[in-house]
């Protein structure tokens, strides 16, 4: 028998606060949609990544579909979702995408993907394949992406994603520069700001969309930077939702984040000039993300009423190219 005695014990998971507990999922609708996605082999973020909306959001016939595999090949210490070598790209996934949309008769969809290193487009033809299939087969849906970084491949993959003309092109920076290191270590902060900036270079009609985790350890005037930077890089619409450690092995929370504190960071956000903002505890990327697009997209049209032009702001800094290189 191995003796244990002088292996370190893992740090418990810290107990959530009531604000952030949710019910189990159990409703009919939850089961109607778990099958779907099981008939068609379709993954989701919102199991893999152990999102605590799905019931919620399942109920409701709202599901992230998340292409490409189920196997990441990056290990961020924030992410459930697992990592090592994935399969091969499965050729059916977009057609089963667009039927998904459209039998669950979705008014939008978000689509999102593992990171995918070993591919030469790092995915970036699958996403505009599934977006192709579902103006065909659900013309009415309105399609969000949220992408990797497409590290070392960004011009040409975000060329062709912006061809094909997604509604919101959502990219998250997750944390801040300081945590980088530890918490998005195969990444680079301010690449990801460029990919973003890149996006309205090529279409400045796509709404950007990023967003950041809370309870890291991060500091305040850290996160008003990186709104700052967002703004720069003429970032629509961010999001700050609380970080909740998946399983002992990932990074541990630092903070649980109050919804007053929440919203008091959210009224910043505004301020800074965000056409829209979510901030709360269970915000996540794609948490109703179909009411969020109908109210950014009414704030644009309203600005553009009053002469205020939301396509581009001038940039205020210029992100290193040498950002998009691979992360050491």
């Amino acid at each position: 028998m191995n003796d244990i005695s002088n292996t370190p014990a893992r740090e418990p998971i810290r107990r959530k606060p009531d604000w952030i507990r949710v019910k189990a999922p159990v409703s009919k609708g939850y089961a109607e949609t778990r099958k779907l996605m099981r008939d068609l082999k379709l993954n989701t973020v919102c199991e893999e990544a152990a999102c605590p909306n799905i019931g919620e959001c399942w109920t409701k016939k709202h599901a992230t579909v998340m292409i490409l595999g189920d196997v990441c090949t990056r290990a961020c210490a924030f992410c459930n979702v697992k990592t090592g070598m994935p399969r091969m790209v499965d050729p059916l996934e977009p057609e089963h995408v667009a039927t998904a949309a459209a039998e669950m008769g979705l008014e939008h969809i978000v689509i999102t993907s593992v990171d995918r290193d070993d591919l030469p487009d790092g995915g970036a033809s699958q996403f505009v394949k599934v977006i192709n299939a579902l103006r065909t087969r659900a013309p009415n849906t309105t399609i969000e992406i949220l992408t990797p970084d497409f590290r070392g491949k960004m011009k040409d993959a975000l060329k062709a994603i912006c061809e094909a003309r997604p509604d919101v092109f959502n990219h998250n920076l997750e944390t801040v520069p300081r945590l980088y290191p530890t918490i998005r270590p195969g990444a680079r902060y301010y690449a990801s700001l460029r990919l973003l900036e890149e996006v309205k270079a090529n279409d400045p009609t796509i709404f950007t969309k990023s967003g950041i985790m809370l309870g890291l350890g991060e500091q305040r005037l850290e996160i008003h930077q990186v709104m700052d930077d967002m703004r720069s890089a003429d970032i629509d619409f961010l999001t700050m939702g609380q970080y909740l450690q998946p399983t002992p092995k990932h990074a541990k929370v630092e903070d649980f984040v109050t919804p007053q504190q929440f919203n008091a960071l959210g009224s910043i956000a505004r301020a800074k000039g965000f056409l829209q903002v979510a901030s709360s505890p269970l915000t996540r990327s794609s948490y109703h993300a179909g009411d969020d697009f109908a109210e950014m997209k009414a704030a644009r049209e309203a600005k553009l009423a009053k002469g205020g032009d939301t396509q581009k702001v001038p940039s205020k800094r210029q992100w290193n190219r040498e950002d998009e290189a691979p992360a050491a």
